[in-house]
């Protein structure tokens, strides 16, 4: 259902776009020096579902690792997934604990 060339990164709205079945699933973030901050997950009710949600996150990591950023969340949906999926937790910035 995801492939990663539907991923798109807009910089100019700042987030992380992902259509499917006409509808548009969203990572707002914040980018400063070598941090993004994913701020708010938007996932329209019509798509939505937990698998879903993480593979939408997990290509989002992926895009975020090849670029060499250091990931914060302050988005509590995307702290959980990283508390779930401790393999992530090496993106975290030093001093940030989730």
């Amino acid at each position: 259902m995801i492939d990663a060339a539907e991923l798109i990164d807009n910089d100019f709205l700042r987030q992380f776009e992902l259509k499917v079945e006409d509808e548009l699933a969203k990572i707002e973030y914040s980018l400063q020096e070598r941090k993004i901050f994913l701020t708010k997950l938007i996932i329209p009710e019509a798509v939505f579902s937990e698998d879903f949600q993480n593979d939408f996150i997990k290509l989002v990591f992926q895009n975020i690792e090849e670029r060499n950023l250091s990931v914060v969340p302050t988005s509590p949906e995307i702290a959980k997934f990283i508390r779930k999926n401790r393999q992530y937790k090496s993106m975290l910035p030093v001093g940030v604990r989730i």
